[in-house]
């Protein structure tokens, strides 16, 4: 029995499905809607001699590869920005992308991606959805701030603003428009912390009780809400081979590219996970503040290069840190992670 191997091509409205045998052979193609009812029927001839398919990860690939792993097909996500299209041709399109998935897959040198679990991607998003309000938040907060400046010439503490009643920033200025536009913000930043708040409060209820969350909070300058984000973000830690390859994809790691030490250019910089990026800088920000053993490691880095690249290192020692505590079960130990500060010869 030959063995059958499909490639989907998806887009926001519609999605192309190519099928190709073990040898290679192009075997039938279809143009659908967006629906996974129609999907089925097309599948259904194939399926019990379909080996493996693959959909193209897309921003909306979740409804379509949960939907196929409900009903017991063999999917993997197919990440776009490690493939490339074969050199010098000169025509693609929907059907030979589709082909192109299937081929790859028959050939076993597709690249994949991670295929979050499905009860925890909302609870993860939702988290990603609370950056983006605090982020909105901080927007109106120094926008408030700036008009005070520039209608008083003094300066205004971010906590006065935030405790401040919507009444009271009325009463800082004489104009209506400034009295309005005051009033207006201060309404939208007290929504976005209770927004803000009910988020964190629902996300720390789902994922407290996970191990990963617990260990997490004892690394230095990783307090809740980092270590929920990081939790999140990092599903099954043993996907990563080892603490290198983590640290790579919490991009804490240098991305240039030399060639007889000489400096050639810089590789993919955003390659990784961005929300981990930020979360390992944020706590090496706060441990270089906060814990003595890293402000130590800290300004002896800094000392040799700059601010910039100790705090990114720093980052990079947490990472590999938590990587280490995640798979291997262990807590944190300031010896093991700084052994020059802590007199310790590795």
């Amino acid at each position: 029995m030959k063995k059958i191997f499909c490639g989907i091509d998806l887009h926001s409205n519609n999605m192309m499905a190519a099928f190709v045998d073990s040898e290679g052979k192009r075997l039938f193609h279809k143009k659908m809607d967006c629906n996974i009812h129609q999907l089925e029927d097309v599948l259904k001839p194939y399926r019990n001699e379909l080996e493996k398919m693959a959909v193209e990860s897309t921003f909306n690939w979740y409804w379509l590869v949960d939907g196929l792993q409900a009903k017991g097909y063999p999917v993997v996500l197919a990440n776009p920005a490690a493939m490339e299209q074969y050199s010098g041709i000169k025509h693609a399109d929907d059907k030979n992308d589709a082909y192109f998935l299937a081929e790859m897959l028959r050939l076993n040198i597709l690249p994949t991606g991670y295929i979050y679990d499905c009860n925890l991607r909302p609870v993860r998003d939702l988290m990603r959805r609370r950056m983006l309000l605090v982020q909105q938040r901080t927007a109106l907060l120094l926008s408030f701030k700036s008009l005070y400046t520039r209608m008083t010439g003094q300066e205004m503490n971010v906590n006065k603003v935030k405790e401040m009643e919507p009444e009271e920033a009325v009463k800082l200025y004489e104009h209506p428009a400034n009295q309005l536009i005051s009033k207006v913000q201060k309404k939208h930043i007290d929504a976005l912390s209770e927004s803000i708040q009910t988020i964190e409060k629902a996300v720390l209820a789902d994922s407290r009780d996970l191990p990963l969350y617990k260990r997490l909070t004892t690394i230095p300058g990783i307090g809740k809400i980092l270590g929920l984000t990081i939790t999140m973000e990092v599903g099954e830690i043993k996907r990563f081979e080892d603490s290198g390859n983590f640290a790579s994809y919490c991009r804490t790691v240098d991305s240039s590219r030399t060639s007889n030490d000489k400096k050639k250019g810089d590789n993919n910089g955003k390659c990784g996970n961005r929300y981990l990026a930020w979360a390992f800088v944020e706590a090496a920000n706060f441990a270089r503040r906060y814990d003595e053993t890293c402000q130590k490691w800290f300004d002896r880095k800094k000392a040799r290069t700059c601010q910039v690249v100790a705090v990114k290192a720093l980052a990079c020692k947490l990472a590999k840190a938590a990587w280490h505590m995640m798979s291997e079960e262990t807590d944190f130990q300031a010896g093991r992670v700084f052994p020059e500060c802590a007199g310790n010869k590795k």
